[in-house]
This record gives C-alpha cells, sequence and structure tokens, in this order.
C-alpha cells in the first residue's frame, strides 16, 4: 500500500499548529484552493478528536484570511468528504477551503449540494 499522501507532506505549508496542517490544495478547483489536514493520521473527519476538530476550524480561518490577502476572492465553499460514498479519494481527515469567485460559474445557486447530481436547484420555501 503506498504511504498516505498527508502523513508524508514535502510541500511547502500554507500555515500550521501543533494540531493540524495547511497547505495548497494539489489540484486546486479555485486559484486559492487550500486544505487544512490534522497531524494524526485518521480517515474522517468524524474520527477527529475534539482537540483536533477545533484546531481544525482555527486554522482555517488562519488560511481563510491569507486566501483573502492573497486572492480576493468573492465567497468561500468549505467542507469535507467523509467515506468512499462521499467521494473521498484520500482516506486522511481533510478540510476543504475553496474560494469562490464571481461568475467563476454560471448558476452557483445550490452550492455544494451540486455533490448529489441533481440536487442542486430547488425552489425555497417561502
Amino acid at each position: 500500500m503506498a504511504p498516505c499522501p498527508f502523513c508524508t507532506l514535502t510541500r511547502p505549508l500554507l500555515a500550521e499548529s501543533p494540531l493540524v496542517v495547511a497547505l495548497e490544495d494539489g489540484f486546486p478547483a479555485s486559484p486559492g484552493h487550500a486544505l487544512v489536514i490534522p497531524r494524526r493520521h485518521v480517515e474522517t473527519y468524524f474520527d477527529c478528536n475534539d482537540e483536533e476538530k477545533a484546531a481544525l476550524w482555527a486554522l482555517l480561518e488562519v488560511v481563510r484570511a491569507d486566501i483573502i490577502a492573497r486572492h480576493g476572492p468573492d465567497g468561500f465553499n468549505v467542507g469535507f468528504n467523509a467515506g468512499l460514498a462521499s467521494g473521498q479519494t484520500v482516506m486522511h481527515a481533510h478540510i476543504h477551503l475553496i474560494p469562490r469567485y464571481v461568475g467563476d460559474v454560471p448558476d452557483p445557486r445550490g452550492g455544494v449540494r451540486h455533490a448529489v447530481i441533481g440536487h442542486g436547484h430547488y425552489e425555497p420555501r417561502r
């Protein structure tokens, strides 16, 4: 089995703390796309302990500020995939911080709901 790419990082870090690290995504969905990753090898976010979960969100805020300063995005999608059925391909927990830009897609309504094809657009209840 190949070594975990997040346990053997060789790329520069954007930020770090004792429990988590952040780096640019190797296959960015948009300019500035970053990952926030626990140092300890756990498969999904739900396997992180409470301290790691808090550290992930704290470092995400630091990286968000850096992305705003460097790229000036108009918004963000934030999320993680947990398990093969969700599309997780690296089985080491990580949170995606994806900058979004006006006009990067024709109609951004529904955002992360598009992860399940056909369920992105819906009529909100009034």
